[in-house]
Order: structure tokens, then sequence, then C-alpha cells
């Protein structure tokens, strides 16, 4: 019984090893702990919910909406190129006849009784020169003069007459172009600017020999013939171009800012149907 007694309170020995790994093992777990919390600090991860979506495709339309303004109006005249309904031309007469101030398209060949030469001896139909200056990030017109007789567009025996002094940003044609400095040109026009000021010289014109896209509202005119003449809100177009090349004529021959502003827009609205559908059925899950 004694010798039972005496071996209980003999102090039993301690397992060093086993201890001092599991003091290793804790403290190891403990310097990945607070190694961990910088990292999870730094990357946050907040999750992405429709607004956000929403929000970048209203983003991507309006980048897109301001690269398509700074052409001016003849944006809109390029998508009046693309969208306006053709009609023919005995159509467009009874349009006119019967008072519907409609829209439309139609298509022929330019005439006109009298016609006027230009240096190559083509017989014109309309003519404009402009001055322009770069003022202020853009070009302005200094200086504009035009010629023009009475002229229609004919199809087949059916023709209808042009409203040419209704022609403004409407006029799609090639281009001549001759550019300098104001330093570079005499006279009063170009002497209230600075010498080093880019100038320019823009000839449009039309001619007897083209086949022409006329866009407006058919309408009887002063002498009760019918013409084509700016309505309905919308300008006089007339354009001799293929659509190709009426585009690039349209955006000045620039590529990247148009295509910048299609792929702008075009991610816009997709990002903005996307977050719109994902917000519905979000809610109706909820």
């Amino acid at each position: 019984m004694s010798s039972l007694t005496a071996e209980a309170s003999r102090p039993r020995p301690t397992r060093r090893g086993g201890s001092s790994g599991s003091l290793r093992a804790r403290r190891a777990r403990g310097e990945m702990t607070r190694r961990s919390r910088p990292i999870d600090g730094l990357l946050p991860s907040p999750p992405v919910t429709p607004l956000v979506v929403i929000a970048a495709g209203i983003v991507a339309i309006a980048i897109g909406s301001l690269l398509l303004r700074s052409y001016g109006p003849r944006v809109r005249v390029g998508r009046l190129l693309a969208v306006t309904p053709g009609v023919t031309v005995a159509s467009a007469r009874e349009l006119a006849a019967s008072g519907t101030r409609r829209y439309v398209r139609v298509d022929g060949r330019l005439d006109a009784d009298e016609v006027f030469p230009d240096e190559h001896q083509r017989p014109l139909v309309y003519r404009r020169r402009r001055i322009e200056a770069r003022l202020r990030g853009g070009w302005r017109v200094i200086d504009e003069q035009r010629e023009s007789v009475a002229f229609r567009v004919r199809e087949g025996i059916d023709e209808v007459g042009v409203d040419a002094d209704a022609i403004g940003d409407g006029l799609v044609t090639l281009v001549r172009e001759s550019a300098g400095t104001a330093g570079e040109v005499t006279g009063q026009l170009t002497a209230r600017l600075a010498p080093d000021t880019p100038v320019r010289l823009r000839i449009e014109q039309l001619s007897t020999v083209e086949h022409a896209i006329v866009l407006g509202v058919p309408a009887p005119g002063a002498d009760g013939a019918v013409l084509m003449t700016r309505g309905t809100g919308r300008p006089l177009v007339v354009c001799t171009l293929e659509r190709e090349e009426a585009m690039r004529v349209l955006a000045d021959g620039a590529r990247a800012r148009p295509v910048a502003a299609a792929v702008s827009l075009a991610c816009g609205l997709a990002l903005l149907v996307a977050g719109v559908g994902w917000a519905l059925v979000a809610g109706s899950a909820g």
C-alpha cells in the first residue's frame, strides 16, 4: 500500500519532443495568419452588380455619342441616307399633288435646261466655293459663294425639281480642296487672321453627267412645279456618291473616329441589355 502511494506521488516525466512540436506548429500557424491578413486587405473583391454593368453601358453610349457629335450635322445626313425610304419620281409628284408632307428618297439623273461650264467644260448645275479657317479646334466658314441654275432629277420620262436654295450641309459629292495658311492668301477675308492660321478652299459641284440621290419633301414650288426641298425638320440632301464613298466624305476621310464611335455604341448597348436582363432575372429569383 505504501509502495503504491509512493509510486503515485512520484512526478511523471514530460515528453519534451511532443510539447516542442506542438508549440512550433502553433507558432507557424500564427505566423501564416499574420502574413495572410495584409494580403486579404490589399485584394478586396466587392461583388459586381447589375447596376455596375448598366452604368458601364451608359458611359460607353455617351462616349460614342460624343464622338459622333464631333462631326456636327453631317452625321445626321449619313443616317438619313441610310434609313430614308425610296419612292419613284412619279410617286413623289403624287405626294406633292395630294399635299402629303413626307420625307422620301428619289434617285435619277441630274438634268437642266441651261447649264454653265467649269474650267474643264463640264456642264454644271450647281457649284459652291467655301473658304474655311481652322479656329478653336474646328473649321469655320469665312466666305461662301454659290452658282446654280434650275435643275431636276429625271427618272425615265418623269422628273422632279430640286430646290437649289435649300441645299446646305446636305450636299454630298466629291470635294476639290486646296490648303495653306492665312499668310499665303491675300485679301480682306484672311487679313484679320493670324498668318499661321490653317485655311482651305473647298469646291463642291453638281453636273448633268451625274446620277444623284435626293432626300427631301416633295412640294409645289412658286411656279407650280414640284420641288424636292427640306421639310419635316430634316435637310434637303443631294448625294452623287455611292454609300461607302459618301460615308467617307461625310467623315472627312477619317476612319478611326467613326469606327471607335460604332464600337462604343455597340458595346454600350450590349452592356445595357445585359445589365437590365441580369437585374430582371435577379429580381424574379429573389
